[in-house]
């Protein structure tokens, strides 16, 4: 059988690949000593070397391993970039990315982000001297009225976790390349299948694999990817130097659920906005955010740049004393965090996902005390929903 993507044909932009066939064969090829279809995981932290300064690739696994590079290629596959580079975790891929900035530097960040976002930036790095705004970045103006003399990056979250913002990301790469600002996207809930940034003209996509990409919430990772030669050159110091990365088996793991991404997606999509829907119904519901909706601010935006509307859905039902209530009720959605999972997960972002923010900062983003975060499964639709209405119905 013949692989479309390999060591020597790792460049994404292949014509006529679909994405499920990317997501299947991008950087896959059997293993040359057993003809193993499945990528082997390289559980070995060195590699003999044949000779000083000899080896077949391979030094030591912190600097790279052959089960992580074809997942390193496989997502520049997906995203349409040229240099993939996998990570620990997603706050660990995201760290290595302010990791290129230096003390002074100014970084504007979309306003609702994800709360680990707000946390390293406001507790970690201001510690080294990195400069942080949270901007609505819905807004362009209000990002060009922001930007300083030593604003260096855009870090933008879209859709918004967790009330589902969306931002333009061409217009927003067309200013930061005016005005000389990396940009970044955290595109996890959007995934590869449903947008791809740097089409767009953002220089770097980041993604936490722990969630919809592996999809099964078994294993932790953060994936990077990114067109620019010598910021790709300098990524793979920091991730080499630091030393968060990604380990074989995750690597594996992460591989494994990739190439069922898609059918995935189809069904994350298909099921959200039935439910989304059928929440705008419900007396106790008071706000429903989801991008597929009518009634969202940038609905139309969301049609534009996304390939479909994701399985993230946020609702609010006006009281803390409401949403724990429900969340007691619930028999079939887990309380949980995280989310992209092929099962449903509900989350209270309040005390959960952005527990570290104050109660004035939740406030001016809209994470309220009612809010609740829904990461919508693969199940059979109206078994979620039937769950849904009689915890909404004990209220």
């Amino acid at each position: 059988m013949k692989h479309f993507y390999g060591k020597h044909m790792t460049h994404s932009k292949l014509p006529l690949m679909g994405f499920s066939t990317k997501a299947i064969h991008a950087g896959i090829e059997p293993d040359p000593s057993t003809g193993s279809l499945m990528t082997p995981i390289h559980l070995t932290s060195t590699f003999q070397q044949e000779e000083l300064g000899k080896n077949k690739g391979y030094a030591y696994s912190r600097v790279s391993n052959p089960t992580r590079t074809v997942l390193e290629t496989n997502i520049a596959a997906l995203e349409n970039g040229t240099h993939g580079l996998a990570f620990a975790s997603g706050m660990a891929a995201e760290s290595a990315i302010f990791h290129l900035l230096k003390k002074g530097d100014h970084v504007l960040v979309s306003r609702n982000v994800y709360g680990g976002t707000f946390r390293i930036a406001k507790f970690v790095l201001q510690d080294f001297g990195l400069e942080f705004d949270f901007v609505n970045t819905t807004d362009l103006g209000e990002v060009k009225r922001s930007i300083r003399p030593n604003s260096k990056m855009l870090f933008i979250e879209t859709p918004t976790n967790p009330t589902m913002e969306i931002t333009d990301l061409r217009a927003a790469a067309k200013l930061c390349k005016a005005t000389k600002l990396i940009s970044v996207v955290d595109s996890t809930f959007a995934t590869p299948y449903l947008q791809t940034p740097l089409d767009m003209g953002i220089d770097i996509v980041l993604h936490s694999a722990t969630k919809y990409l592996n999809g099964h919430s078994d294993m932790l990772g953060g994936l990077v990817v990114l067109n620019d030669d010598a910021m790709a050159e300098r990524l793979r110091f920091i991730q080499k130097s630091v030393g968060g990365i990604l380990s074989p088996f995750e690597a594996w793991m992460c591989l494994r659920g990739i190439k069922t991404l898609g059918v995935r997606m189809d069904r994350h999509n298909a099921n959200a906005l039935r439910i989304a829907n059928v929440l705008c119904r419900q007396k106790n519901v008071t706000t429903v955010y989801y991008p597929g909706l009518a009634s969202h601010p940038q609905h139309a935006l969301a049609r534009k740049q996304m390939r479909g509307f994701g399985g993230m859905i946020s609702f609010d039902l006006g009281s803390l004393g409401k949403a724990k209530r429900f969340l007691k009720t619930l028999r079939l959605c887990a309380l949980a965090e995280s989310l992209g999972g092929v099962e449903t997960l509900i989350a209270h972002p309040a005390t959960m996902t952005h527990a570290s923010l104050s109660p004035e900062e939740r406030k001016r983003i809209g994470v309220t005390d009612g809010l609740i975060r829904l990461s919508v499964g693969i199940e059979d639709v109206e078994d979620i929903l039937a769950d849904l209405k009689q915890a909404l119905a004990a209220l």
